[in-house]
């Protein structure tokens, strides 16, 4: 293998692998980025088993060949090289890939090409196109409310389901937070088979990273998601799990019943006396209390060792729920994923789901659950 590249071509797609491949451990085929050089361009890919990211760029290709290069130490070094032109040689006998700029010279040890394996391609045939930053927004607004736990299998994922009419629902679930944005997109809805798909929440920090402003197509096979750039220089893949999601609808109904409360509070006015009463949290009161009245609505928190805060708000109030209480951190999250300038909460009761919604937010729907509220009573010696 021997090729001329220009650092500032291939430095980005370089960073994105480096991302990808483990830092320490794993086999030395996962720690690798491997080079392959052949008609004209230089192909970046890695892999951590599960993830697979495929770059490729421009070059001036003399010999082609396929080199795996440990890849922190080589994404790094040409990071640090100024832009310009770089020399890539890889001398089979020696072992070594040998990378050259003027008069900086390096060698890097190289693996056995017999470690390499070939990486998933993108299926052309019936590919979507979708826009890349709608897709980032997405995962930003979902992805907060997945479990962290792979061990809960399905509620550690992101959902995605066709539904009717074109629609779409990305949902997102951890046992006391769910969050669903509801979208349009035909070509997407045909493609998505009717149970939904499935992907773990591990893999969308690299996707949303990998991810920029321009479309992408998106095309999915039996077990895998592919993507790939408009300009198809890029393609980034990941697993699909089989597991069974559960059925939302039971409580997304609950929102619909009678008897629900409804309270409205400006969002940025909310937001900001949640972050005040968040300093008198303590690790065994995570919670601001809301008290509820028709016109304003007191929010109060306490710990015994960090004192106590109230605040009022003005707020429209219907409902018979007097007293509900949150995890005042989860809230300001969940506040700040919307847009709306005023909130409405749906109140089914006093332990029951709590739904958010705003006018500006037709699509986006949060719904949390309520901590019970235990009356803590602190007690002092008496003089005998």
């Amino acid at each position: 293998m021997y090729l001329k590249v220009y650092k500032e071509d291939v430095i980005e797609g370089l960073q994105k692998a480096a991302n990808i491949i483990p830092a320490k451990t794993g086999a030395a085929y996962l720690r690798s980025i491997w080079l392959n050089a052949a008609d004209g361009t230089l192909s970046v890919m890695a892999t951590d088993s599960n993830i697979e990211f495929r770059g490729t760029y421009t070059a001036e290709v003399t010999e082609p060949g396929l080199a795996g290069v440990q890849g922190r130490a080589f994404v790094d070094l040409l990071r640090k090289l100024p832009a310009g032109e770089i020399v890539l040689q890889l001398d089979a006998e020696a072992n070594v890939l040998r990378i050259e700029q003027g008069r900086r010279k390096y060698k890097l040890p190289v693996n056995d090409p017999v470690w390499f394996q070939n990486f998933s391609d993108f299926p052309a045939d019936g590919a979507v196109v979708w826009s890349g930053d709608f897709l980032q927004e997405l995962i930003d607004r979902i992805a907060f409310c997945i479990s962290d736990e792979d061990a809960v299998e399905a509620i550690a994922c992101l959902f995605m389901k066709p539904v009717a009419e074109g629609r779409i629902e990305a949902c997102g679930l951890n046992g006391h937070q769910f969050a669903m944005l509801r979208f349009l997109h035909d070509d997407l809805h045909a493609k998505l088979p009717a149970e939904g798909v499935l992907v773990q929440k591990k893999y969308l920090g690299e996707l949303k990273k990998w991810l920029g402003a321009d479309e992408i197509e998106l095309n999915i096979s039996e077990k895998r998601m592919h993507l790939r750039t408009g300009d198809g220089r890029e393609t980034f893949s990941l697993p699909l799990s089989s597991y069974q999601y559960p059925d939302y609808m039971n409580f997304i109904a609950k929102l619909q019943g009678e008897g629900v409360s409804n309270l409205e509070v400006e969002r940025k006015e909310g937001m900001d006396a949640l972050d005040r009463l968040q300093i008198f949290n303590s690790d065994n009161n995570r919670c601001t209390y809301f008290d509820l009245s028709g016109g304003e609505v007191v929010l109060t928190a306490q710990g015994q060792d960090v004192g106590s805060a109230s605040e009022s708000l003005e707020a429209s109030y219907d409902g018979d729920i007097r007293r509900i209480a949150f995890p005042t951190r989860n809230l300001i999250d969940i506040m700040n994923h919307y847009q709306s300038g005023r909130l409405r909460l749906t109140l089914t009761g006093a332990e029951g789901p709590c739904g958010i919604s705003g006018e500006e937010d037709p699509e986006y729907q949060v719904i949390v659950m309520p901590m019970k509220i235990v009356e803590e009573t602190y007690y002092s010696e008496e003089e005998v």
